[in-house]
C-alpha cells in the first residue's frame, strides 16, 4: 500500500485507515454523518491525493484527447475543465476522468485512483500523434475543500478573488504562501468549495494553513465515507459501482458528456446506441419505507421479476431515508415508477426519482 505526504498527520489525527486503490486512505474521523453535516453546512477538507494526474504536451494534445475521449475538448479554453469519459472497443467505459486546458497544447487529465496504470496504458497505446504525457501522480498532492463557507474560510490564503472561480473553472496562482497552485473548481460533494493540486513537498505546509485560516469556520479534516456519500446525494456516478467497463456512458445517463460531433474511440456503435435506443438505464430512487438500499441488491418489480441492480446506496444523512442508484430495465426507468429493492428476501418498495437527491 503506498501512503499520501499526509499520511502520518491522519494518523496522528485518529483517522480510521483502510486501504483504498492502492494507498492507505482516511476513511473516516470522528464519523460519517458528523463529517457529511461539516461539508454541507460549512467547511470540510479531503485528502485525495491518490487520485492520478497526466500531463499531456505538444501540437497533437488536443487530437489525442479528442480522439480517447467522449466529451468534445476543442470547446476548452484555458483556465476552464470539462468532465469527460474515456470509452472502449466494447460499449464500456474506461474510466471517467477531468480535463483541464492549462495552455495552448498542453492539458492535464485528472483520473481515478484505482485506474491510474490502467488508464496510462490505455491513452498510450492510442499515443501515435507524437504527444509529450508525464505522469505526475506520485508527485501531486490534491485536497479538497469543501463546503459552503470554503471560499470566505480560504480568502486569506491567495491573492486571487477564490469567488470568481466558477464551477469548472480555474486558477493557476499563489496559495498558503505557495506560487503554481492549481485552484479548481471541480467539486464532488455539491456544496461549493475548490480543490487543491501542488507538489508533495508542499502539500503538508498547505494543510497546516488551511487549517489555520479555517479554524474560526470550524473546518474540520473529512474522510472517504463521507466523500462517498456526498456524491451519493448529488447523483454523481463514482468508478466501479455505477460506470466501469462493461456499461455504456448512454446507460449511465452520460450522453451530455457523449458528443457526436467528433469520432472518438466507438463512437460509431455508441451513436448507433443513442440511435437505436438502450434496454437498461442508470436510475436514482429513494426507499418508501425505512430501510438501506447496497451495492449489489436486486432491483424486482410489483411481480418479483429482476428487473436490475443496485450500484450504489446509503442512508442519506441530509434527509434521512435510503437513497441509492442502480440499473434497471428501460421501461422501469421512467420518473415516478415504482421498484423494489430485494433486501434479506423482502421486496422494499421504492420510487424513481429526479437528480439531485439533496436540494440546497
Amino acid at each position: 500500500m503506498k501512503n499520501t505526504a499526509l499520511t502520518h498527520i491522519h494518523e496522528s489525527l485518529g483517522a480510521k485507515i483502510l486501504p483504498f486503490a492502492g494507498y492507505n486512505m482516511p476513511i473516516l474521523y470522528e464519523g460519517v454523518n458528523a463529517e457529511h453535516e461539516t461539508v454541507r453546512n460549512s467547511v470540510g477538507v479531503f485528502d485525495v491525493s491518490h487520485m492520478g494526474e497526466f500531463l499531456l504536451t505538444g501540437s497533437n494534445a488536443l487530437a489525442l484527447i479528442q480522439k480517447v475521449t467522449s466529451n468534445d475538448a476543442s470547446t476548452l479554453t484555458i483556465g476552464r475543465a470539462q468532465y469527460s469519459c474515456l470509452p472502449n472497443n466494447d460499449g464500456g467505459i474506461v474510466d471517467d476522468l477531468i480535463v483541464y486546458k492549462m495552455k495552448d497544447e498542453q492539458y492535464l487529465l485528472v483520473v481515478n485512483a484505482s485506474n491510474i496504470d490502467k488508464d496510462w496504458d490505455w491513452i498510450s497505446s492510442h499515443n501515435d500523434l507524437g504527444v509529450d504525457m508525464k505522469n505526475l501522480s506520485d508527485d501531486y498532492s490534491l485536497l479538497a475543500i469543501q463546503g459552503p463557507k470554503a471560499v470566505e474560510a480560504m480568502q486569506s490564503l491567495s491573492s486571487i478573488d477564490l469567488s470568481a472561480i466558477q464551477y469548472y473553472h480555474f486558477e493557476v496562482a499563489d496559495f498558503a504562501g505557495f506560487e503554481h497552485v492549481i485552484i479548481s473548481a471541480t467539486g464532488y460533494t455539491g456544496s461549493g468549495g475548490f480543490e487543491i493540486y501542488c507538489k508533495n513537498s508542499e502539500v503538508e505546509q498547505i494543510w497546516n494553513k488551511v487549517f489555520e485560516a479555517g479554524a474560526a469556520f470550524g473546518i474540520k479534516p473529512i474522510g472517504l465515507a463521507a466523500r462517498d456519500t456526498l456524491r451519493l446525494e448529488m447523483g454523481f456516478c463514482l468508478y466501479g459501482n455505477d460506470i466501469n467497463d462493461t456499461t455504456s456512458p448512454l446507460e449511465a445517463g452520460l450522453g451530455w458528456i457523449t458528443k457526436f460531433t467528433k469520432e472518438f474511440t466507438n463512437s460509431e456503435n455508441l451513436k448507433k446506441q443513442k440511435e437505436e435506443g438502450v434496454s437498461k438505464k442508470l436510475v436514482a430512487f429513494e426507499m418508501q419505507e425505512r430501510a438501506v438500499p447496497r451495492h449489489d441488491y436486486e432491483i424486482v418489480d410489483a411481480s418479483g421479476n429482476a428487473i436490475g441492480i443496485v450500484t450504489s446506496g446509503t442512508m442519506s444523512p441530509s434527509m434521512n431515508v435510503g437513497i441509492g442508484l442502480g440499473y434497471v430495465t428501460t421501461e422501469n426507468s421512467k420518473i415516478d415508477s415504482e421498484i423494489f429493492i430485494r433486501i434479506r428476501k423482502n421486496d422494499v418498495p421504492a420510487k424513481v426519482v429526479k437528480l439531485p437527491f439533496y436540494k440546497k
